[in-house]
Order: structure tokens, then C-alpha cells, then sequence
């Protein structure tokens, strides 16, 4: 029988994974607040549903990806104040250094001018670590399209990127 992961394991696991999880739910959501909750209750989900175990990446991305879509269909009441937390929001993607904090805003910008299936793929692909079978698991579509969006992806960032950096 396995044992069941104490306290300072399940401490561990999030403090390593937690940055990722955060990065991928960024981009499902529309609010900083939004993604944490996505991740919390991704978490929660996992959790209750077998508790014996630590929960796969795949299985929590997936569930963030969910839990997202099935937030963006009851947030009709409450569009006015995300459009306008959307406009205002300064939150960085990324948890960066003060030296590179410029560079980060530069890949943050570039991100965002990517059609959001390749944003979603190389988000997965870089930080969430995660090979492309199990992005495609993850988002429904086969290994070959997830390296084709990320491929199509990168190339439109070097585009993007290129002229900030010569």
C-alpha cells in the first residue's frame, strides 16, 4: 500500500510547481485573482479526488484549463469590473529579477500578441516543463499539433522579440 503524502511533502511538491501552475492559469484567466483561484481549486479537485497521491502535472494543468472555461461562462454578470481590471492590470507574468524585469515585460508583450493556442502551448511547453504528448493530452489535440503551435509560436516571437533586441 502507498503511504499517503505527509504535510511537508505536499508543501514541497506546491513550492516547486506553484510558479508554473500560476504562469499556465494567467493565461486562462482574466484577473491575477482569478488565476490564483484556478490553481487553489485545480489543487482542491485533485486533491479530494485521490488524496493518497500526489497529483500528475497533465491532471492539474488540464483541471486549471477547465475550471477556466467553465469561469469565463458565469462571469457574464460580472464583465464590467474585469474589463476594467483588464485594462488596468499591471501584474507581470513572470516573477522576475529587477535586472530583468524590462525583459520580462518584453516577453510578456510579445506573449500576448500570439493567438492563444500557441500562447497556451509554449507557456506548457516552456515553464510548465511539460513534453508535447502531454500537451496535447492536457488541451485535446494530438502531440504533432501541439509542436506545430509551438514551433509556429516560437517563430513569432523571434519576429516580435527580434526588433527589441538588435
Amino acid at each position: 500500500m502507498v503511504e499517503r503524502p505527509n504535510q511537508d511533502e505536499w508543501r514541497r511538491w506546491i513550492a516547486d510547481h506553484a510558479s508554473k501552475l500560476l504562469l499556465f492559469a494567467r493565461q486562462m484567466a482574466r484577473s491575477e485573482a482569478d488565476a490564483q483561484d484556478l490553481v487553489q481549486e485545480a489543487l482542491a479537485e485533485c486533491w479530494q479526488r485521490n488524496a493518497a497521491c500526489i497529483p500528475p502535472l497533465p491532471l492539474l494543468f488540464a483541471t486549471i484549463r477547465r475550471r477556466a472555461i467553465d469561469l469565463a461562462r458565469r462571469d457574464d454578470r460580472r464583465l464590467n469590473r474585469e474589463q476594467s481590471v483588464a485594462l488596468n492590470d499591471t501584474q507581470p507574468w513572470f516573477d522576475t529579477g529587477v535586472e530583468q524585469r524590462e525583459f520580462g515585460r518584453m516577453i510578456q508583450a510579445a506573449l500576448a500578441e500570439l493567438p492563444p493556442e500557441q500562447r497556451e502551448v509554449i507557456t506548457l511547453k516552456i515553464w510548465g516543463e511539460m513534453t508535447f504528448a502531454e500537451i496535447g493530452q492536457t488541451l485535446g489535440i494530438p502531440a504533432n499539433t501541439a509542436a506545430s503551435r509551438f514551433r509556429y509560436g516560437l517563430s513569432e516571437l523571434r519576429k516580435l522579440t527580434k526588433q527589441v533586441l538588435t
